[in-house]
């Protein structure tokens, strides 16, 4: 079964896919108002029957476009995996004190409502006041959120949060799920609460929790149920391995197969419904490949319960109920088959626009995605024995549709619903319809485990234009709650939803780079074919290694002489003029041809950065995407400020203008970590400014610059404007700097560099000339016991560790207070154990080499300094043989031991801190002089502006990684011993690449003001 070749429809058109569905034409005119008829009597019997209470009824009062709502989402889980008091007072005084809670308070006749909102408002039943200020709700709210320490006040909105986790999880224990489950009557398919693994000791205990469940649901089966009957199992296969990912698909067959074949003998065994869960888009064909192993595996014998979720949501769900049928055809299992609309549809958005896709993986309207639904249907209810369809669906027009489909094809079909929600309108359609087989869809697990589950299900129904938030608002006619897919696209068109542009355009001003899907096959075959192609140039000078294998010669380049330094300045002094004249826009235009050039020979590049600088290849395709942002962002710039003079305001009689010019001739030297990226940007910078450039690469990476300043030339620059400087800094450097035509210095590097070149243009003869400097950071992460310890990990992972360390970026000294210390450090050390150490031309590889001897010497000097005071927790293991490979380290110090200065790799630091010992811990770091990035992970605002008031940075990440700054959207630079600024890439860039020029005339001299005759 070629599942990779469903791919080719990742990203098609959504226009073209829409246009697509709509021939399918899956119901005809009659049908269509047959259906819609059917679906608004279910609203009104649902409305005339409901309950009122359950999630329904508080999506209505707390819809995720009010502030409260948003509130309680991120109070829920946070107070319920928050270990110290004075953390969860915090947390509560912040979340509600700006809540307008009172407005809610009676306007639901649920009992779970209002007792929410009586909790979150901390009425009189908790602390005793006169009625006088019980009128004053809201302002006593915010004085009693003021002072949230009482003991009284946090248990009432901790159990007011508690009582919200009921409604959603079915029970603590699978025991407990099945004892509700037998006494509220429901069919149900189990999910065990948790997030994916990060470690393997995480992956060994959700496969424990899933054999558990599997064995208590066969103990309590009453008779031979079968599949179709019985409660069944849905299984997250992220939870069974930390590296279930494309990349890593080797690994996925040696460690997570054997884990879910386990699982799968022992629902084969109970003869149980077992359901692969649908996760990420990036992750389908490699969930289904796993489905197509286990549909042809002897050892579960004639079992019919194997089954796989369905996003409706995907552009490729139509092929895939048509492959997955044929699967079932192939291997002579019927497959039982979830299909959903999709619950991860805001992250695949920004995922696509952050990563520069061609288009989005998912439709972008919702009228879309219910036609895809109802499409998928009549596929799905087509193939007839082969698959067995179950329909999640909270909405009337779907369910009513997906009857009217499977009554028509004479088949039997199951409906699913998620626990807490559609119980109303599935006892509408059993009134209407007769009996009908529902299975909820029922979490199980510790309200600690809520929040990912609770924030996919209320992103999923509690938007205000959802079916589930309009169902019981009896203010909205059923007409209008009821909506037909196909007339809406009738009526709208086939294409994207309006506001949301192609990731290509998300900038509006200038087009987002592209990027490359690595979790495609052919994508991924295609990079290592150019990188196993390449073929080193024969040449002259000095010979450049590979990094992984430093016995390999990649190529010569030969270093600057004195006379050719000369030369090139001379043309460039010569030549820098009329560029200056031409303008902005001349300007621009070329820097957007370049990057057009850099995207157009991406695979080459790609491949230079994997072999000369030994990059992974994530990492190298951002090299590339960064480099062409560079030169979009500051063609923007050039066109912007860099155009006519703008006049200014001044007295009759006079003409006042103020414009930027070029300073003459930059010296650009760049480092060999982004020996693409920084390199192109600085260049970039100086030509949009009006200058001409000497560009001195580092020199481990001058091949990459060599076809940089190739690209350039193709891109219509003039040769005379930019040279090419190879050699040492000790002596090119030096010789380029103190040139007397020199004009400014763009340099990224280290700060003693920095410092040096500071001090030769001070001894200059002649003007003083602009240093424009970005130096390395001691970066820290301070983490409280709010934070999301998942996010954590995976965030302290890539920050410390990505590119082996060496990111001027990178996370050095990691903060966490004393109360999670022993747990979160362990599983950074289990997630430490799951990463590929190697040559980086291979795609799996995670940390590639580290760049030379010397900084590999350097890594192993502080290592060994750590590891003789004791303070080395873990350090991996490397390959052996040849290579600069420095396995990531993991070490813990004490406060006083904070290093003075970075050590450039994978090292991370860990320091404890007590509860009232942040702000020493935190002016401790800062007494060090650096500034570039901070981290801060913490649900509690006042906690990140705490640490952001003490740390002083350029750059700070709030909840997420710290490294990866965006050209334009996160302008990077650093202050104090970090750099200079302006940042680059931030709106400033360009500042100090250009000299302002005001000019006065006095117009009065010549006659008169000719303006003043118009009066």
């Amino acid at each position: 079964m070629n599942w990779d070749g469903l791919d080719d429809d990742k990203y098609r058109p959504e226009a073209e896919a829409v246009a697509d569905l709509m021939q399918r034409r899956v119901l005809d005119p009659r049908e269509r108002a047959e259906v819609r008829a059917e679906a608004e009597a279910l609203v009104q019997i649902a409305r005339k029957g409901a309950s009122r209470h359950g999630v329904e009824s508080f999506l209505q009062q707390f819809s995720l476009s009010t502030p409260e709502g948003l509130a309680l989402m991120c109070l829920a889980e946070a107070l319920l995996r928050t270990p110290d008091d004075a953390s969860r007072d915090a947390l509560i005084a912040e979340a509600v004190s700006g809540g307008e809670w009172a407005r809610h308070l009676g306007r639901s006749p649920s009992l779970f409502v209002n007792a929410a909102t009586w909790g979150l408002m901390l009425t009189g039943r908790l602390v005793d006041i006169d009625p006088e200020t019980a009128k004053d709700l809201p302002g006593l709210l915010h004085r009693l959120a003021g002072r949230a320490g009482e003991p009284v006040i946090r248990a009432a909105v901790t159990q007011a949060v508690r009582l919200m986790g009921e409604q959603f999880v079915l029970g603590r224990t699978i025991e407990a799920g099945l004892q509700r489950a037998g006494r509220e009557g429901f069919l149900c398919s189990f999910d065990m609460l948790g997030e994916g693994a990060r470690t393997v000791e995480d992956a060994v205990r959700y496969e424990a929790a899933y054999a558990s469940a599997i064995q208590a649901i066969a103990a309590a089966r009453d008779g031979d149920a079968g599949p179709e009957r019985g409660h069944g199992i849905s299984i997250k296969l992220s939870a069974l391995s930390p590296r279930y990912a494309p990349l890593q698909e080797a690994r996925v067959w040696s460690e997570l197969y054997p884990r879910i074949l386990r699982l799968a003998r022992l629902a084969a065994g109970a003869d149980l419904n077992l359901t692969l869960d649908a996760e990420e888009a990036d992750r389908l064909v490699l969930s289904l490949k796993l489905l197509d192993r286990l549909a042809h595996e002897p050892s579960l014998g004639a079992w019919r319960g194997l089954g796989v979720a369905v996003q409706a949501y995907q552009k490729r769900s139509p092929m895939v109920i048509d492959q997955v049928a044929a699967l079932a055809r192939d291997s002579g299992r019927r497959l039982m088959v979830r299909l959903v609309k999709g619950a991860y549809w805001d992250s695949e958005i920004k995922h696509a626009q952050v990563e520069g896709r061609p288009d989005y993986p998912v439709y972008t309207t919702k009228a879309a995605t219910d036609l895809s639904y109802l499409v998928c249907a009549a596929r799905l209810i087509a193939t007839g024995p082969d698959l067995y369809g179950q329909f999640a669906t909270h909405n009337a027009h779907t369910l009513a549709a997906v009857r009217l489909m499977a009554e028509r094809a004479g088949v039997a079909v199951e409906y699913q619903r998620l626990h807490g929600m559609g119980e109303d309108l599935f006892r509408a359609a059993a009134q209407s319809f007769g009996p009908l087989t529902v299975r909820a869809y029922a979490p199980i697990g510790a309200h600690e485990d809520l929040l990912p589950y609770l924030v996919r299900r209320l992103l999923e129904n509690g938007a205000n234009t959802s079916f589930v938030h309009r169902l019981l608002d009896e203010a909205t006619p059923p007409s209008e709650v009821v909506v037909d897919p196909i007339a809406v696209i009738e009526v709208v068109g086939p294409g994207r939803h309006p506001r949301l542009p192609l990731p290509a355009d998300l900038y509006g001003d200038r087009r987002n780079s592209s990027g490359v899907d690595l979790s495609i096959e052919s994508e991924r075959d295609r990079l290592v074919r150019t990188v196993e192609g390449f073929e080193p140039r024969p040449g002259d000078g000095r010979a450049i290694v590979q990094p992984a294998h430093p016995n390999r010669t990649l190529g010569f380049v030969p270093d600057i002489e004195g006379a050719e330094i000369d030369a090139a300045f001379a043309r460039a002094k010569l030549a820098q003029p009329s560029w200056d004249a031409v303008g902005g826009e001349a300007r621009a235009e070329v820097l957007g041809a370049m990057a057009d050039a850099l995207e157009a020979n991406r695979e080459t590049l790609i491949a230079l950065c994997v072999l000369e600088a030994g990059k992974a290849y994530a990492d190298a395709i951002a090299e590339v995407r960064e480099a062409a942002d560079f030169c979009r962002y500051y063609a923007v710039l050039a066109r912007r400020q860099f155009g006519a003079p703008t006049a200014l305001a001044g007295p009759t009689g006079e003409r006042n203008s103020w414009g930027l010019r070029g300073r003459g001739v930059f010296v650009c030297i760049s480092p060999w970590n982004f020996p693409l990226a920084i390199f192109t940007g600085q260049i970039a910078a100086a030509l949009a400014a009006g200058n001409a450039v000497i560009a001195k690469p580092a020199e481990q990476t001058p091949l990459i610059a060599r076809e940089a300043v190739r690209l350039f030339r193709v891109a219509g620059l003039p040769p005379a404007l930019l040279t090419l400087a190879p050699g040492e800094g000790g002596t090119v450097g030096e010789r380029l700097v103190l040139h007397q035509d020199c004009t400014g210095v763009a340099f990224t590097g280290g700060t003693a560099t920095a410092r040096r070149i500071n001090s030769l243009l001070a001894g200059r003869p002649g003007p003083i000339i602009p240093l424009i400097a970005e130096t390395g950071g001691l970066n820290g992460m301070f983490v409280d016991t709010t934070a999301q310890v998942e996010q954590v990990i995976d965030d302290v992972v890539t920050s410390a560790f990505g590119s082996a360390g060496q990111r001027c970026s990178a996370l050095r000294l990691l903060f966490v207070p004393e109360a999670i210390a022993d747990s979160l450090i362990h599983r950074i050390a289990g997630a430490m154990d799951t990463l590929n150490v190697g040559d980086s031309s291979s795609p799996s590889v995670d940390i590639g080499p580290v760049i030379d001897a010397e900084a590999k010497a350097a890594l192993v000097a502080h290592r060994d300094k750590l590891r003789a005071a004791g303070r080395v927790i873990k350090q991996l293991p490397t390959p052996t043989g040849e290579g600069f490979y420095f396995g990531p380290v993991l070490a813990e110090i004490p406060r006083s031991e904070l290093p003075d200065a970075e050590v450039f790799g994978p090292i991370l630091h860990v320091v404890r801190y007590g509860s009232g010992d942040l702000e020493r811990v935190a002016r401790a770091l800062a007494a060090k002089g650096y500034g570039l990035t901070l981290g801060v992970h913490s649900r509690i605002e006042a906690f990140a502006r705490q640490v952001q008031d003490l740390v002083p940075a350029g750059n700070t990440y709030v909840n997420r990684s710290m490294i990866g700054a965006v050209v334009g959207v996160q302008p990077f630079g650093g202050l104090g011993l970090s750099g200079t600024g302006p940042k680059a890439g931030g709106p400033l860039a360009l500042s100090r690449f250009a000299v302002e020029r005001a000019v006065s005339v006095n117009i009065a001299a010549q006659g008169g003001d000719p303006a003043l005759l118009d009066l």
